[in-house]
């Protein structure tokens, strides 16, 4: 399981990283390396849902109520 929340905050740093990238890249005139990291930031997002949804259901059949 601390492989999961590692790999969780490895996701948000990379979201975090790359949103302050497209802002940097956006501000510079620098379109495509922004193209880039909005496609990355995106790919990351999309990972971080399916962790969460992973996780969520680990811990559902931990706990049967």
């Amino acid at each position: 399981m601390g492989k999961k929340f590692a790999l969780n905050i490895f996701y948000n740093l990379g979201i975090i990283l790359s949103v302050f990238g497209i802002i940097w890249c956006y501000n510079n005139g620098k379109y495509i390396p922004a193209a880039f990291l909005v496609g990355t930031a995106a790919c990351l997002f999309y990972f971080k849902i399916q962790l969460m949804k992973e996780i969520r259901k680990s811990y559902k059949e931990k706990d049967p109520d």
